[in-house]
């Protein structure tokens, strides 16, 4: 009974032609049916990104998840403050592409204690990633692995960042250590870290990424960044200076984060939240060997990059907040 991996964020935008620029030059794929757009990483026959236009403003619809176990899931979700609840209208899985679903209907909608919508569904995983041609060599003081050879070709011999799959979502929450309680008991995952109540990070209980769903502390529920994988440190650098230059909004990196240890680069899609493009995080293959961290403030968000905008955590789908820090 637990959820194993996150596979889809569904959004409500105003127009999906921005979103469409965007997240194509992100690298990702798209496919439009009149005013629902759904982007997905390349080799991949689901969406990672849902855009349903139309909508008087940018703001969270569902995130999909990958499930076992839903009846007992099922189960759980009223004792720990949550509702099983009907599938959204266009999303029962009939007409074309399966509705708005894409292909991913059927399995256990159900709503958090602050009204979240999570879609869990049974379905077999992505075939697993082939290995990188080559590996990220790194020669150290003392341990020389890369000779003769250059580790940097010339920028034109470099293909556009290529997402390799979504990994994780960040939320934002009202009550944290209540959204957390209620993906722990409710979903089955498990608290990885997290720093005092502001922010926290859960991950499935085998063979996981650090996080899968992490949650940030503001006024009310939405979303903050879906963060996709790529092949290596450099494309993160790359990727990320490329989506800069072509979307013309704020960023955050290149960098690595204290908690998960990932390198990353953040770039703003049209609506105020973010894309992160990913690589090397913390892999926690039994959740029973691991100790989650309680995190001083000063290393919720990064071991080294530059300066935080101030924005970053402003949760743009409520109209009064607090600052990340004092909230």
């Amino acid at each position: 009974m637990a959820v194993l991996g996150v596979l889809s964020v569904t959004l409500e935008v105003p127009d999906i032609e921005p979103g469409i620029r965007f997240y194509t030059d992100a690298g990702l794929l798209a496919e439009v049916d009149g005013s629902v757009a759904r982007l997905r990483c390349d080799g991949q026959d689901r969406p990672s990104i849902t855009l349903l236009g139309g909508h008087r403003r940018k703001r969270l619809h569902h995130v999909t998840l990958r499930a076992e176990a839903l009846d007992a899931i099922a189960a759980q979700v009223p004792g720990h403050g949550g509702q099983v609840v009907p599938a959204p209208e266009g999303f029962s899985g009939e007409g074309l592409n399966g509705g708005l679903s894409g292909g991913l209907s059927g399995g256990l909608w159900v709503r958090d204690p602050h009204g979240m919508l999570f879609h869990l569904i049974e379905r077999a995983p992505d075939p697993e990633l082939a290995p990188a041609a080559a590996a990220f060599a790194i020669n150290e003081p003392g341990r020389v692995v890369r000779t003769r050879r250059s580790a940097i070709l010339p920028g034109k011999a470099y293909p556009p960042a290529r997402p390799l799959r979504l990994g994780h979502v960040l939320l934002f929450s009202p009550d944290v250590p209540k959204s957390v309680e209620f993906v722990t008991g409710a979903l089955g995952m498990g608290l990885a870290d997290r720093s005092q109540d502001i922010i926290a990070f859960t991950c499935a209980r085998k063979d996981s990424d650090h996080h899968v769903i992490a949650f940030a502390k503001s006024p009310g529920i939405g979303f903050h960044h879906a963060s996709f994988q790529v092949a290596d440190p450099d494309e993160v650098g790359r990727g990320g200076r490329a989506l800069l230059r072509k979307a013309g909004r704020g960023d955050w990196g290149f960098g690595r984060h204290t908690i998960g240890s990932n390198f990353f680069h953040y770039i703003q899609d049209p609506w105020g939240s973010w894309f992160e493009y990913y690589s090397d995080i913390d892999y926690i293959d039994d959740y029973a060997l691991w100790t989650p961290t309680n995190y001083d403030l000063e290393d919720s968000l990064a071991s080294w990059g530059p300066d935080v905008p101030q924005d970053f955590v402003h949760n743009y789908e409520v109209a009064e907040q607090d600052a990340f820090a004092g909230a």
